[in-house]
């Protein structure tokens, strides 16, 4: 790489730090844009920077949007009652890809590690103004089933337990996949199906 003009070098080291690119990677990449007509390359390069001056963060619920508050918190169709708790952005757009879900959202920032007793990171704050305004009468965690997403979604519960009583806390099911045999299931998903079974 040393070997490289300035210019694609350092273009190289910068795409190089996007998740999934390597150096070769991303020598690849720049030797593509080398290759397309200076217009669009321009163009793509335009739309980074508009990227950083046109979109901002939803004030209610921290969603990536070019409006504040986002069209989900802006839409009065949506239950207000009923606030999903996500860690990340996509993870919301994967939900609303569903369409089955009608309540609002609320981003909390990413994940505690299982020893971390530091929530410095996440959106508290934010998200207890949120319950503070008495509208939401059911929290559900949807953070996952790893290890963090557990010991966040317990450090939430706990949290919103003492601070609004009165707000019922949920988490999405887990247990068995639709069309998979019970003997092939490990051993947690096999607990946690029993300890969240729904009558039948």
């Amino acid at each position: 790489m040393d070997r490289l003009p300035e210019a694609l070098r350092v273009l190289v080291d910068q795409l190089a730090r996007l998740p999934g690119l390597g150096p070769k990677s991303a020598l690849r990449l720049a030797m593509t844009l080398l290759k397309w007509p200076e217009s669009e390359t321009r163009r793509l390069g335009h739309s980074v920077c508009e990227l950083r001056d046109r979109l901002r963060l939803c004030a209610r619920c921290g969603a990536l949007s070019d409006t504040d508050p986002c069209s989900i918190c802006a839409d009065p169709a949506r239950q207000e009652a009923m606030l999903c708790v996500v860690a990340e952005w996509d993870s919301l757009l994967t939900l609303e890809d569903g369409g089955f879900f009608k309540g609002r959202y609320f981003i909390l920032g990413g994940l505690l590690a299982p020893l971390d007793s530091m929530a410095d990171h996440l959106e508290l704050e934010r998200l207890f103004t949120r319950l503070g305004e008495h509208r939401v009468e059911e929290v559900v965690l949807a953070l996952g089933a790893t290890v963090e997403a557990e010991n966040t979604a317990t450090f939430v519960r706990n949290l919103i337990r003492t601070r609004f009583p009165q707000v019922q806390v949920s988490r999405l099911a887990q247990g068995i996949p639709l069309g998979a045999e019970v003997k092939f299931m490990d051993r947690e998903t096999l607990r946690q199906s029993l300890q969240y079974r729904q009558q039948f």
